[in-house]
């Protein structure tokens, strides 16, 4: 691919200069305000913010460590190639988010563990903790941090111009950037720990949400509004549809549809997302620590209830700010906006926009908006892994090991998960998309752990065999169905897939429940529902959508109009 015919002003690298600045010098200014003497002492206000974290903040902060560069660019590329399908994994994550309200958040919060391999621990045995530390590390390495740097790197590229393969001062460019933002990253929440990540998250959010709104507006103006885009995109070929090896078949007449049918060539059928997502989403907003840890941080409970509610009325706009620019590229080809160029590859969609719709110091503010969602998810990642290490490795084997030393564990987590972070970053290039590599790798990495946090609050007779040996087993299926994904030797459905293993992995732990029975530990039983509808009988606490029961019944109302509309 040649470069882009594009360049950045001296005025849109101010921006980004001063934006870098800011974020590291907020990041690091938080570690000096760091108080001792709160709950947990100095090392729980540097891995858990001192639990004082109220709604809104645990609400955008959950958001933030979510949204990536991975929903700037993979979003738009698949909304180039399909339309508003991909959509469906911002808008079901609503209701996991409410699963994790009503049934997980309150028994972490009574249980006060630091970590989810804790609270396992407290749940099954110390086998299961292992097994969970191990899993939630390198998703944070790996599924959190390497897939946004990588992304990251890939649009700043771009926005500078350079071809793939290229080289700044004699070091390859993509490598580059994703050193530079690994090492920034790393600098801030190594020295102000959980407080720098939502102190900068919450800016770094509002930061990410303008860019993604002005490329959207921009955008939506040129082409002149839904019924325009409508039209055009029913009565034009699509860019790609002469593309060798694109996979898009035009003329499905559902391009702004979220329900598909199995012929679809989005391979993602209305029955595949039903079934499959849940398992993935599970594992990601309900059991994964770089997501939960913000929840771990409440204030009471209350907050922990209502936060993840918060976030999931925010996961109502990804689909309009991210997904729908993807859509709009492509009216806009059609209609020869761009004076006859187009996207080279649709990996190239949203940096695309970014150099042929924003005018100089636009660029600037959206490209800070890249570094923002790239950063953000990272140190979320950085900070979690920390505290696995200090709690889950160090503290459990030397009980009386300091708070001061265990800061400095963290600390030194965070220098090392950096420099791993950047050297697996480069693994993503292997998938046909980057959004379909990071959901792939979930779907193989979710279905054990899923199966193990449902039955274990909602049913008491799992024994800690049957979980360990369901997550081992479990772990082992999702290995041989990664190993012949990635040697192209069997390519299927990755959501039933995900949802095949989930039916395997309650099978094994049903199964050797009944095999190796063990009575109920006493410490385990604030930490299982004896009934399903007890959460729900809780105190509430405030009025309107302060009552979590309310806000609940509107994040539900919301999503299914939203399907209603978009069927």
């Amino acid at each position: 691919m040649s470069p882009m015919n594009s360049s950045v002003s001296q005025l849109d690298w101010a921006i980004i200069g001063a934006y870098l600045l800011a974020v590291v010098g907020l990041g690091v200014g938080a570690g000096f305000v760091r108080r001792k003497g709160e709950t947990g002492g100095d090392g729980g206000h540097y891995f858990l913010a001192g639990n004082t974290l109220t709604w809104p903040v645990i609400g955008l902060a959950m958001f933030a460590a979510n949204i990536s560069t991975v929903h700037l660019v993979s979003l738009a590329e698949t909304a180039y190639k399909f339309g508003l399908v991909f959509g469906n994994f911002e808008w079901m994550a609503g209701f996991t988010l409410i699963l994790l309200s009503l049934f997980f958040a309150p028994l972490y919060l009574r249980s006060k563990v630091a970590t989810l391999p804790d609270f396992l621990e407290r749940r099954f045995n110390r086998p299961c903790r292992d097994v969970l530390s191990v899993v939630s590390l390198f998703s944070a390495i790996v599924i959190h941090m390497g897939v946004a740097l990588y992304t990251a790197a890939w649009v700043l590229r771009g926005i500078v111009g350079l071809a793939p393969g290229a080289t700044l001062f004699g070091v390859d460019a993509l490598m580059l950037f994703i050193v530079l933002l690994g090492l920034l990253t790393g600098v801030y929440t190594m020295l102000g720990g959980l407080l720098a990540v939502v102190w900068t998250e919450s800016v770094q959010t509002v930061l990410l949400l303008i860019g993604a709104v002005v490329i959207t507006v921009v955008g939506w103006q040129k082409i002149g509004g839904w019924s325009e885009l409508v039209h055009t995109l029913a009565t034009n070929p699509h860019p790609l549809a002469s593309v060798a090896d694109s996979k898009v078949t035009w003329g499905t007449g559902n391009f702004l549809n979220m329900a598909r049918s199995a012929s679809d060539p989005s391979g993602l059928a209305w029955y595949s997302i039903l079934l499959g997502y849940p398992v993935l989403g599970i594992w990601y907003w309900c059991c994964d620590q770089t997501i939960v840890q913000r929840v771990l941080a409440a204030k009471d409970e209350r907050h922990a209830r209502l936060g993840p509610l918060f976030c999931a009325f925010l996961k109502i706009w990804p689909v309009f700010i991210f997904v729908l620019p993807g859509v709009i590229c492509v009216a806009l080809v059609q209609k020869n906006a761009f004076g006859g160029e187009a996207p080279q590859t649709a990996a190239d969609t949203y940096t695309f926009l970014i150099t042929h719709l924003l005018p100089v110091g636009l660029k600037g503010l959206v490209a800070a908006a890249m570094l923002a969602a790239a950063m953000q998810t990272c140190s979320a990642a950085l900070n979690s892994t920390a505290t696995l290490v200090a709690y889950d490795l160090f503290k459990r084997h030397k009980p009386d090991i300091t708070d001061k030393k265990l800061v400095t564990i963290g600390k030194v987590t965070t220098v090392i998960g950096t420099v791993l972070a950047i050297v697996a970053s480069p693994l993503f290039g292997h998938y046909t998309t980057i959004f379909e590599g990071i959901n792939k790798l979930i779907s193989y990495v979710a279905p054990p752990i899923t199966a193990v946090f449902l039955l274990g609050v909602f049913w008491k007779r799992p024994s800690g065999k049957s979980a360990f040996l369901t997550l081992v087993g479990g772990m082992g299926l999702g290995f041989v169905a990664f190993y012949l994904d990635w040697n192209n030797i069997y390519r299927g459905d990755f959501m039933l897939i995900a949802f095949l293993l989930l039916v395997a992995c309650i099978a094994i732990m049903v199964i050797t429940t009944f095999l190796f029975p063990e009575p109920l530990k006493e410490s385990a039983r604030p930490l299982i529902w004896e009934d399903w509808r007890e959460p729900l009988r809780g105190e509430a606490g405030g009025r309107g959508l302060g009552n979590y029961r309310t806000a609940t019944l509107a994040v539900l109302i919301v999503f299914a109009v939203l399907y209603v509309v978009f069927r």
